[in-house]
């Protein structure tokens, strides 16, 4: 049997017990040991906020149509940041061995079994924590590329979470003057602690400020908070003729935006950045497999700083503080990580 975390309905959690079946062909099977919670679309899930709870995706038209949910409680599986053990492997299964460490996206559970394509070898050294950092910094590693940063460029990060912390990172790699925008204090004593410049939007106008210290703007924005205010200040501090990598997850009307202002006269590109695909220019070299890999290698060579970023680790089975802390206190978590490995 797997112990899986259950969405019973809106901030309503529960371990539930469901068969295991043994490896099939070319299956394996994994015990997690860590698993992360994501600040963005899991807690979407866990409020009741996410769009798919009151409309379906047609995905035929890639458009959302109100006949009926698309998602309903209780929600199972749900999570995309783990990390575990190989304990069982099917007939057919090469390339990997019993007890080696491993990380993917299957949700918050004890054990599961899966193809073997889905399971990912570390490619990390040390701590096995840093497999939950592998997807939420591919997502980062997506918004960096569609920024398309040159060296040189001046990049505006708003928003300090997890992915806005690793966007960040990623940016100053790519030879980007960095100005890191939040107005949490754990989030911007992380910035400073990673050697990012930090700016906090309750001192300053944030725009303002981006405007006089570079006296033209941000060449490049990113709004990683999935809140309009910072999407609109975004806008008001990139240069003109330049762009905003949009990769939050909004909820709910657009309130605050005010489009017919400096987005208007400035002709500013706004850009989605979204988890499900990559650039145009790049989905010829580039994918989801490709984003993760080249993120744990980061990791590995120690130009990405992941384990700073955790901020809580509790046991698995005090799950619901962990996200009643993201839900009510946001202000004092980064990366809050689920500990499997005490769970039978």
């Amino acid at each position: 049997m797997s112990k899986v975390l259950s969405f019973a309905a809106p901030r309503r959690l529960e371990f539930v017990e469901r068969p295991l079946p043994p490896p099939g062909a070319q299956e394996v099977q994994v015990r997690t040991l860590y698993s992360g919670i994501s600040a963005g679309t899991e807690m979407t899930q866990y409020r009741g906020t996410n769009p798919y709870l009151e409309k379906r995706w047609d995905v035929e038209r890639r458009l959302f149509v109100a006949d009926r949910a698309g998602l309903t409680y209780p929600l199972e599986g749900l999570g995309y940041e783990q990390s575990g053990q190989v304990v069982e492997l099917g007939p057919g299964v090469g390339g990997l061995e019993v007890g080696q460490l491993v990380w993917g996206s299957w949700g918050h559970r004890s054990e599961v079994v899966l193809p073997l394509e889905a399971v990912r070898p570390r490619g990390f050294s040390g701590d096995p924590r840093l497999g939950v950092f592998a997807r939420v910094g591919a997502i980062a590693l997506n918004i960096v590329h569609d920024a398309e940063i040159r060296l040189g460029d001046t990049v505006a990060v708003f928003g300090l979470g997890v992915v806005g912390l690793l966007a960040a990172q990623m940016a100053r790699l790519n030879g980007g003057r960095v100005i890191a925008v939040d107005g949490v204090d754990k989030r911007l004593r992380a910035a400073q602690s990673l050697g990012l410049e930090v700016l906090d939007f309750r001192a300053a106008d944030a725009a303002e400020e981006i405007k006089n210290l570079t006296g033209r703007g941000a060449d490049v924005s990113l709004e990683v908070a999935g809140s309009y205010p910072a999407l609109q200040s975004a806008i008001r501090a990139t240069a003109y003729n330049s762009k905003v990598v949009v990769g939050g997850f909004f909820q709910g009307d657009g309130t605050g935006l005010r489009l017919g202002e400096e987005f208007h006269h400035n002709r500013l590109q706004l850009v989605c950045s979204q988890t499900s695909g990559v650039s145009p220019d790049l989905d010829h070299r580039w994918d989801r497999l490709r984003l993760e890999q080249t993120l744990t290698g980061l990791a590995a060579q120690g130009r990405l700083e992941l384990l700073p970023l955790i901020s809580h680790e509790l046991p698995a089975a005090e799950a619901a503080q962990g996200f009643d802390l993201l839900d009510h206190r946001p202000a004092e978590a980064l990366q809050v990580v689920l500990d499997f490995r005490a769970v039978g």
